[in-house]
């Protein structure tokens, strides 16, 4: 009997031992399973860190191609503006002698001969530039009885009179023009001293 409980002691133990082992084992291996996961969260959290910063990245580079193509659109606009202005300025600037033209025929039309055809055709072809050019914003630039302005007038002749205060335009020789308040032609005047 001893040896039947000696043999059940040993056999305890060695369920004992094996209990003990295989614990020790599952522990081992939760241990290894929980390192891994560990070292595959890390992973998994540095590519989200990786992603997150290629798609800042990513924003940032759209935001500033949207604001470089908003900012090319403007200025593409503006230049658009620009040209089209030039372009109305310079054709003006070549029609003024037209102009200029018209007015001194209708200017030298002697009086009393009001029911000439030709005078009546020249009037109004003058009549119908001066609208066009009101039309497209053009303005005549104000000369007899103001003060001289460099910027807008161009003396030609300087002379004494007491009519006038110093520095008065007393004659205009030749009309000016501007166009969206840029001198197209300057005002050629006789200025009082």
């Amino acid at each position: 009997m001893e040896e039947k409980q000696k043999q059940q002691q040993e056999t305890e133990q060695n369920e004992t031992m094996e209990a003990t082992e295989e614990t020790t084992e599952q522990t081992q291996q939760e241990t290894a399973e929980q390192a891994a996961e560990a070292v595959e969260a890390e992973v998994v959290d540095e590519k989200i860190e990786q992603l997150q910063q290629q798609c800042a990245d990513y924003l940032d580079k759209y935001q500033r191609c949207l604001a470089e193509f908003d900012n090319f659109r403007k200025r593409t606009v503006k230049e658009k503006a620009g040209m089209y202005d030039d372009g109305v300025r310079s054709t003006i600037e070549k029609l003024l002698p037209v102009v200029d033209n018209l007015e001194r025929a209708v200017a030298a039309h002697t009086q009393g001969n009001e029911e000439d055809s030709f005078y009546k055709g020249v009037q109004m072809t003058l009549k119908q530039f001066q609208e066009i050019l009101t039309s497209l914003g053009v303005e005549e630039i104000k000369a007899v009885g103001e003060v001289f302005d460099p910027n807008i007038h161009a003396a030609v002749a300087h002379e004494e009179n007491e009519e006038y205060g110093e520095n008065t335009v007393m004659a205009e020789m030749l009309k000016g023009y501007k166009y969206k308040e840029k001198v197209i032609r300057h005002s050629m005047v006789k200025v009082a001293n």
